[in-house]
């Protein structure tokens, strides 16, 4: 494949500078800050720790009042190979938080058998075991432990937790094997898509694909953006994996920060596709002089979507914080059985996300779901408790919506939740993917809560797919991938592929709708809006549940086959 060592050499220059000689006495360590993010591994609690530029080994064990030792000897690598940066290693938690983890955990489980006599056995998932080797394990069949568990797969994730039905239940509840669709990856690319309009794996070699990359790199600023240049490296590792399946990729990139645009009428005409720029008014501008029959891609900024009602040939990547609000709202209806489950609607007193209130109320009120709304101020939140309790039911399971990007809103919400679940009330919240960013709120209190949330960028790192992916970036770059990394490799592989598969065709862009594919970060599920361009619909499921397990959840959005103007 040509051009991609100039590419890499490009890459080189756009992070070279001037070289400042620095001094041991002007080096400032980087501060550790103790993680809020713990997990449980056989049976054991750690603190889970992303290691930043500049950390050490000691530094971060002074933090954590552990030992070298300690490290070591739960993360072998760092002995051998040592720190590297954006990289998770595992801190021993101290026995008292240990101990008080397992009692936390094992407040709901007491609570639920005290609600019903009938004893449950859970397992956790151990990486190197499946369906074949649980069920042999405790006598029962595949069949069984899948319909207990309601899966509709053989996938299964590290730590997760699965219901071991009673060996001596009737054969006749077993799930028919010809029941269970399957969910086996396709040997082209690892990952299925939803249907076959179109190939996930790249065509005969010969094809011709002409792209334009533009991103704010600065490369003449003081310092580079770390962000683009991460986007830039994901999107060489999929133009390098489809050149050495034999399509010619011509790729262009150009550096558009301070908003200049410096690409003529002549190169995007053409251009197959034009990723980038991230702004959404650096995207008008260039859409303005951009020919209808070249398509631009909106990698990053979610605000950009109102352009997909302006220009037939924008595509519109990033999900929207409303679609996100719409999916929880579908989430609860497939979740809810009984007409005993309440659904309260919680927002705060003047808030600003009118639309995604709406929006919400609306869809609940469309799929007949009885719901209530609560709304209170920040400085009213020591005395809600009693008006919740009036809204909720002791004897059944209570899903609460909380619809609000305030921080201080949020964790004022799930503190208050928290206190109705010591008094036993069942309570399941469900947010918008930015309560995963908030600092302040303890992660533990989201566990208790069941945290049902719905986002646009979810990595499992347990597939085998990502793995790969990860291993082959600290190959290349000697670091680890970041979230723009994996954006960039995810979109190159998405629009290259599709383009060299449809060839020269102005039909191309009209199959985007049918063409549904699982990335290894994003969904990308794109619908028209209206008789504009595209936006994507795509969004992935996680459940905080006991043992600080975090579940992805697969799920099937039946949308209308087009989206309103935004």
């Amino acid at each position: 494949m040509k051009h991609i060592l100039s590419y890499i050499l490009a890459l080189g220059l756009l992070t070279a500078g001037p070289v400042t000689t620095v001094s041991a006495q002007d080096y400032t360590p980087v501060p550790v800050t103790v993680s809020k993010d713990k997990v449980r591994v056989d049976g054991k609690l750690y603190y889970s720790h992303i290691v930043l530029e500049r950390q050490t080994v000691y530094s971060i064990c002074k933090a954590y009042n552990v030992t070298e030792e300690q490290i070591y000897a739960i993360n072998p690598t760092v002995r051998t190979e040592g720190l590297k940066k954006n990289a998770v290693i595992l801190i021993p938690c101290p026995e008292k938080e240990a101990v008080q983890a397992r009692d936390t955990e094992q407040a709901p489980k007491k609570r639920a058998e005290r609600k019903t006599e009938k004893k449950q056995t859970v397992h956790t998932v151990k990486w190197y075991e499946d369906l074949d080797t649980i069920a042999e394990k405790y006598g029962v069949s595949v069949e069984a432990i899948m319909k207990a568990n309601g899966l509709t797969g053989r996938k299964l994730t590290k730590r997760q937790k699965l219901i071991i039905p009673d060996s001596t239940a009737p054969s006749g509840d077993a799930m028919p094997e010809d029941s269970v669709p399957d969910t086996a990856a396709s040997p082209e690319n690892g990952r299925p898509s939803d249907n076959g309009s179109l190939p996930a794996s790249v065509p005969a070699a010969g094809r011709k694909v002409s792209a334009v990359l533009m991103l704010p790199f600065d490369s003449n600023g003081e310092k580079p953006r770390n962000g683009s240049i991460d986007f830039y490296c994901g999107t060489l590792m999929a133009v390098k994996q489809i050149g050495d399946s034999g399509t010619d990729i011509d790729l262009s990139v150009y550096d558009v920060a301070g908003g200049v645009l410096p690409i003529t009428v002549d190169r995007l005409s053409a251009s197959d596709v034009v990723i980038g720029p991230v702004s959404a008014g650096d995207l008008s501008a260039l859409l303005a002089k951009c020919p209808s029959e070249t398509c631009v891609i909106s990698p990053l900024d979610h605000r950009a979507e109102y352009l997909s009602g302006q220009y037939s040939n924008f595509v519109q990547v990033p999900t929207s914080t409303l679609t996100q609000y719409e999916d929880l709202a579908e989430w609860i209806r497939e979740e809810r059985k009984s007409g005993e489950e309440k659904v309260i609607v919680v927002y705060e007193k003047g808030a600003r996300n009118i639309e995604e209130l709406g929006a919400m109320n609306s869809i609940l009120e469309k799929d007949g779901i009885p719901f209530s709304t609560f709304s209170y101020s920040i400085l009213e939140g020591r005395d809600i408790q009693e008006p919740l309790m009036g809204m909720m039911n002791a004897e059944a399971p209570n899903r609460v919506v909380v619809m609000s990007e305030s921080e201080a809103f949020v964790n004022d919400v799930v503190r208050n939740l928290n206190l109705l679940i010591h008094a036993e009330y069942d309570i399941i919240l469900y947010a918008p993917s930015k309560i995963r960013s908030f600092e302040t709120i303890e992660v533990d209190n989201l566990h208790n809560t069941h945290l049902h949330t719905s986002l646009a960028y979810y990595v499992d790192y347990e597939d085998a797919e990502v793995k790969d992916f990860i291993k082959r970036y600290r190959a290349l770059y000697n670091t680890e991938p970041t979230p723009y990394a994996f954006q960039g490799y995810d979109i190159a592989c998405y629009f290259l592929k599709m383009c060299a598969a449809s060839g020269e065709s102005p039909e191309r862009w009209e199959n985007l709708a049918a063409n549904r594919q699982t990335m290894l970060q994003s969904d990308f599920r794109f619908e028209r809006n209206g008789t504009g361009g595209y936006v994507n619909t795509g969004v992935r499921r996680i459940i905080y549940g006991p043992g600080y397990s975090i579940t992805e959840t697969s799920h099937l959005q039946q949308r209308p086959q087009s989206v309103p103007s935004r």
